[in-house]
């Protein structure tokens, strides 16, 4: 049984299904969602009410998508991305799963916030754009997440050992943000009056 699900996803493979199709449906309804919900190519107005141009907005988003599936390489890294993000969604998940399992149970579930809900949402964009770093690839094949790094590494860490330099920059900076942020979270104060 097993294998034959496995012949049906390579024959998808062969197909095309995940090199063309679904790239080009991913784009396709992005560009059409931004562009019905900016109204960026103006819209119709019909007894008093403003429509989008759907006929243009789908025949750009579906030009867009072509020109996207037609470079290999837009479409490795779109592949490579997506498939990342959702290992960090995944990621996210699980751990609110183990967050929920140290409260108690309430009807709202389990949401994290203020300082906690920022933090993630920091964190998140961080593994995003080095997700995209990631599947960015240079002329030689390597990406340039690697380049960077494989630059910073040689920095810190030359050929005669460790540069006293940049660590010395790098804890002074790291005492200058650790001031910075010790001085200016003074507790809240409470309000006179």
């Amino acid at each position: 049984m097993a294998s034959n699900l496995r012949e049906t996803v390579s024959f998808l493979d062969q197909l095309g299904v995940y090199d063309v199709i679904l790239p080009m449906l991913l784009v396709f309804t992005l560009v059409f969602g931004i562009l019905e919900k900016t109204l960026v190519l103006g819209y119709e107005e019909v007894g008093g009410k403003k429509y989008s141009r759907k006929n243009l907005n789908s025949m750009v988003a579906f030009v867009t998508s072509l020109l996207v599936v037609g470079s290999a390489k837009l479409v490795a890294m779109i592949n490579e991305t997506v498939s990342n993000s959702v290992l960090l969604l995944v990621m996210s998940v699980l751990f609110l799963i183990l967050v929920g399992s140290f409260q108690k149970q309430t009807s709202e579930g389990v949401f994290l916030e203020g300082g906690w809900k920022n933090l993630f949402m920091v964190i998140m964009f961080v593994g995003i754009v080095l997700i995209f770093l990631n599947a960015f690839k240079l002329s030689n094949g390597q990406s340039v997440l690697s380049l960077i790094f494989t630059s910073i590494a040689n920095s810190i860490v030359g050929s005669s050992g460790v540069n006293q330099n940049v660590v010395g920059t790098i804890v002074l900076l790291g005492l200058m943000v650790g001031a910075i942020a010790f001085v200016t979270s003074g507790g809240k104060k409470e309000k006179e009056g």
